[in-house]
């Protein structure tokens, strides 16, 4: 006689499956992950630590929140990996819709205006940033819109390619409206990442290309940029034109980064992170902490282990099977590389000042989630869909 199984089976028989994901996780992806949030939590600690007669209770409460962040949103990273990305992709369109919602919500009475932007939720004290999980629903969508073509066809074509710009457009302009320039900037590059490696005709990438450099021309000619967009450019052509106004970032963030020299002033002991002379040092300017206090060698590390964590999420959707899984890695890698690559440029002097923080080291709990998230969806595809090891 069948029995039917109960809910303790069940529960059994998916906790070995867990279990089972989890051994074959990339174990150097999940490291050099860890090892990256050691040395943010490291650096967001010394960040926080008060000047001379300051209260030193400041730092470990803000240490204390920044684990907390990582903590939860790492539970929720590896949890996510543990379930099945085809599982996933039946949710797809929801989490696409419920990023737009958020987003639509923050330009009403519930939104809030931090650093400039008006890019927050915040209820009871609890403060939420749409655009970074946006991030992630928009990787989602465009992996099935792309690596699922209509009509059996083996390639994205011009509708398909058609209906992501539009699916890209409502994001981000909603993105831009905040104004937050930088996220706007990432969700483009994702989609056109994702959409150079799909297989869509290579006249759209580069018409994607055309169009984007004809764009942002448009927009310096006839001024669209708000002020202070305008005068982080222009410090970036001459970083000493004004060094105590709109270069005053950039010029601290640079000093930080060079009196590391080779091996740095040490942990807990930068002159010029104590005396809070860089603004924003634990979130968008932390790469200038590891720059003074771990020099060259501790920087060198932190871009070593970024390098490894998207190398190896692209040798993961190298070895996929099915198109869907391969772009969603794909959309997390470029997000990654662009992000990290912005954020170190602009404490470098090198590009324009923006408020990006820098993926698995930067103080924010909405921005680690959004990290954790996405390494949930790798490291599920990773254990599933993978054609080698």
């Amino acid at each position: 006689m069948y029995t039917r199984p109960g809910p303790s089976r069940n529960l059994g028989h998916a906790a070995v499956a867990a279990a089972g994901a989890a051994r074959r996780f990339d174990w150097v992806l999940v490291g050099s992950v860890l090892t990256l949030c050691a040395i943010g939590s490291l650096l967001v600690w010394s960040a926080t630590l008060p000047g001379d007669g300051g209260d030193p209770r400041e730092s470990i409460d803000a240490l204390v929140r920044h684990l907390a962040h990582v903590g939860v949103a790492l539970v929720a990273g590896l949890a996510l990996a543990t379930v099945d990305h085809r599982t996933v992709r039946a949710y797809v369109p929801l989490a696409y819709a419920t990023s737009v919602l958020a987003l639509v919500l923050v330009l009403t009475p519930l939104g809030a205006v931090i650093n400039g932007s008006r890019g927050w939720i915040v209820v009871a004290g609890l403060q939420f940033q749409p655009s970074e999980l946006a991030k992630v629903g928009l990787i989602l969508v465009l992996a099935a819109l792309l690596g699922e073509p209509r009509d059996q066809e083996a390639r994205p074509m011009t509708r398909d390619v058609l209906f992501c710009l539009l699916v890209v457009a409502i994001p981000l302009g909603l993105v831009a409206t905040q104004p937050d320039l930088g996220t706007a900037l990432v969700l483009a590059a994702v989609f056109l990442g994702m959409l150079t490696l799909s297989g869509a005709p290579l006249l759209w990438v580069a018409g994607m290309l055309l169009t984007g450099a004809l764009g942002a021309l448009a927009v310096w000619w006839f001024d669209l940029l708000e002020p202070y967009q305008m005068d982080r450019i222009a410090t970036l052509m001459d970083p000493a034109a004004d060094p105590q106004g709109s270069g005053y970032n950039s010029a601290q963030a640079l000093i930080a980064v060079g009196s590391g020299g080779f091996d740095g002033t040490g942990l807990f002991q930068g002159e010029q992170t104590h005396g809070r002379f860089v603004p924003e040092q634990h979130t968008d300017f932390i790469f200038t902490v590891a720059g003074e206090e771990l020099g060259f060698v501790g920087s060198s590390l932190i871009i070593v282990l970024m390098g490894v964590v998207i190398w190896r999420i692209l040798r993961i959707a190298q070895g996929c099977d099915q198109p869907y899984p391969r772009l969603v890695c794909v959309g997390v890698a470029t997000w990654f590389g662009f992000q990290s690559l912005t954020n170190i440029g602009m404490c470098l002097g090198v590009l324009p000042v923006t408020g990006l923080p820098l993926p698995f080291l930067s103080y924010g709990g909405t921005a680690i989630m959004a990290n954790m998230l996405a390494l949930g969806l790798v490291l599920s595809i990773d254990s599933r869909d993978r054609g080698f090891k």
